[in-house]
């Protein structure tokens, strides 16, 4: 059981992992407003961000840098103020916390020192761009980043070459392409893909269709910012 509770008001000594927009403030649920609004605490990987999405909110809170050089000292700390009764929410820069981004050791500690730990939903990139793909979403493999090494990244690819369901992965705008090239050099051009780009946002691009096709179409179009790969099974055709 998660020991935490449904109302919009903190549990005392519960912890709290709340999910932030990807981009679009309007995916901030009523929830997860008050929630940051009234715990002791926040535990966040970046104290600018989340300072700068506070502000947006029109409120002010103690923030405690929790990121991937600090969390095992963060995380002790965090529990040492759990213990006494403070609640805390666990945020990322963007998305849901622990999802290729720090998390996992605060809330694996709270769970050995049976501190109640309580999700409040919401925006995920990799589910986001899976439920528009049209790529098969019964199962699928999550990822995140690959290795930044060609032959590690070439390496994966060739492994799950014959990977019977979607893999999703994450991947920066300096080595979009660097990827796409390997999916297209492993796994063939006429493997369907799906890009995604800047979700939720302005400049929103989603891409479907077979990998030639897909790198064809980004080729000719902006590269900043976060992207998302969706990898049909092989087979698979639109």
């Amino acid at each position: 059981m998660a020991g935490g509770n449904t109302s919009l008001t903190p549990q005392s000594g519960c912890l709290y992992v709340v999910a932030t927009p990807i981009g679009n403030m309007s995916d901030l649920s009523e929830r997860a407003k008050s929630i940051l609004q009234n715990a002791d605490l926040i535990a966040c990987e970046d104290t600018r961000s989340t300072g700068s999405l506070l502000a947006r909110l029109g409120f002010r809170k103690t923030l405690v840098s929790y990121h991937e050089h600090n969390e095992k000292e963060a995380a002790a700390s965090i529990v040492e103020k759990l213990q006494t009764g403070e609640s805390a929410a666990l945020v990322s820069d963007a998305g849901t916390p622990g999802i290729s981004d720090p998390g996992f050791r605060l809330v694996r500690e709270c769970r050995r020192q049976g501190i109640p730990v309580s999700p409040i939903p919401g925006p995920s990139a990799a589910i986001s761009l899976l439920s528009v793909s049209g790529l098969p979403t019964n199962a699928f493999l999550f990822v995140g980043f690959l290795p930044p090494k060609k032959a590690a990244r070439q390496r994966f690819l060739e492994e799950n070459r014959n990977f019977k369901y979607s893999i999703i992965l994450y991947e920066s705008c300096h080595r979009i392409e660097k990827l796409l090239g390997d999916i297209l050099n492993t796994l063939g051009s006429n493997r369907q893909i799906c890009v995604g780009r800047e979700l939720t946002k302005k400049f929103e691009t989603i891409l479907t269709g077979p990998a030639s096709q897909v790198v064809e179409k980004l080729n000719s179009s902006s590269k900043k910012g976060e992207f998302v790969v969706v990898v049909a099974p092989e087979g698979y055709e639109l």
